[in-house]
């Protein structure tokens, strides 16, 4: 009986931290830098002109918007796969397709103060294929009440 529960214990323990294989991570755009293919100096490099943007007072319920402006510095194409943002109030929006070195475009994010008051402070995390791969955008705003007339 005890080998009976001791094998029952191994193979869950076997199975539990198995990977389903159902949700696949795509390797398409992974381009890692420091890879003996790829010196660092021939990699995409972001450069954002701002990182941080204060929207001021704005009144509870106004949504805002800012487009953070970036380059590509590096000598291969640039690609964002995301952008997330620390809370639901908050979208970013990034373009799909990849950044020639030299050009620019935009990450552009929006803020919905609604039921929200006082003094705001945001991140936006872009993921990207520059190492570092990360880089944190951050906004703010001090949101009043409106009003009544």
């Amino acid at each position: 009986m005890k080998n009976w529960i001791w094998l029952m214990m191994l193979l869950f323990f076997m199975t539990s931290c198995g990977n389903s294989g159902t949700k696949k991570m795509s390797t398409d755009l992974v381009n890692n830098p420091s890879s003996a293919e790829t010196s660092a100096s021939d990699s995409p490099q972001i450069k954002f002109e701002k990182t941080e943007h204060d929207f001021g007072r704005i009144i509870q319920g106004e949504r805002v918007t800012y487009q953070f402006k970036f380059t590509n510095t590096g000598q291969s194409d640039l690609l964002i796969s995301k952008v997330s943002t620390s809370c639901g109030c908050t979208v970013g929006k990034y373009p799909k397709s990849t950044i020639a070195p030299g050009k620019s475009d935009y990450v552009e994010t929006s803020f919905d103060s609604g039921g929200r008051k006082g003094i705001q402070n945001k991140t936006i995390t872009v993921l990207t294929n520059t190492q570092p791969n990360i880089t944190t955008l951050r906004i703010k705003a001090e949101i009043v009440m409106p009003e009544n007339n």
